[in-house]
């Protein structure tokens, strides 16, 4: 039904040749309700196991579609989607042109705009408990795609996105390029313990919700994606 859905032919590719979904997130009261991220082509729910589905990602802008269409929620460059299990109609997104939380299941979303070093990036990761929480990890976009001024580091609010913090400790400050990428950042079922990979191969963990840092490995191949099992 999605393959599909008339919509579709509007979606492309957001640095690729074709558009791609990459998150799914599942809602742990009822399994037949579905909601995914697809760059470039917003975020879509279904709440029949796939027969049906309807488009969300009201409130979104996306800032390079021409005038007149960067509002259109069926365009929008969604970089990642995550979802709060604890309370699954809170979401998270990390936008190509900035971040997003919502509240009504991914109906509509509140752009996030105190945060703190950039609003650029791939990855983000909610708190499993704790709805007002989750991380995000910034980068100068588009031409560049490195940390800002060369420095390391992860974003988090703890108040829904009013305000956030940028977290360094343990993470290079100097001559740092390492990109992460949409599913190169997690955290576990404690809400505490968070893994990172980098495009340069860097591979970090935090016990203590991204307060510091400690590297695990430095020197592997790129990091596409970190997971707890």
């Amino acid at each position: 039904a999605l393959w599909d859905h008339p919509n579709r032919l509007g979606w492309f590719g957001g640095g690729y040749d074709h558009p791609g979904i990459h998150s799914i997130t599942v809602d742990p009261r009822d399994s037949a309700h579905v909601s995914i991220g697809i760059s470039s082509g917003g975020v879509w729910m279904t709440r029949d196991r796939g027969k049906t589905w309807t488009l969300g990602a009201r409130g979104m802008i996306n800032e390079y579609m021409p005038e007149g269409q960067r509002e259109d929620a069926n365009t929008q460059d969604v970089h990642r989607l995550a979802q709060c299990q604890a309370a699954p109609d809170t979401m998270w997104v990390q936008h190509h042109s900035s971040m997003y939380r919502s509240t009504d299941a991914g109906a509509t979303f509140t752009e996030l705009k105190n945060f703190a070093v950039s609003k650029f990036g791939f990855a983000v990761a909610a708190h499993p408990h704790d709805p007002n929480t989750a991380w995000f990890v910034p980068a100068i976009k588009d031409e560049r795609r490195i940390p800002v001024d060369a420095a390391f580091a992860v974003t988090r609010t703890r108040d829904g996105g009013r305000t956030f913090e940028a977290l360094r400790d343990g993470l290079p400050q100097r001559h740092a390029y390492d990109l992460v990428y949409r599913h190169g950042l997690d955290v576990d079922a404690s809400g505490e313990r968070l893994a990172m990979g980098s495009t340069t191969g860097g591979l970090w963990i935090s016990e203590n919700g991204g307060n510091s840092w400690q590297s695990v490995a430095p020197h592997l191949p790129p990091v596409h994606a970190v997971r707890f099992g």
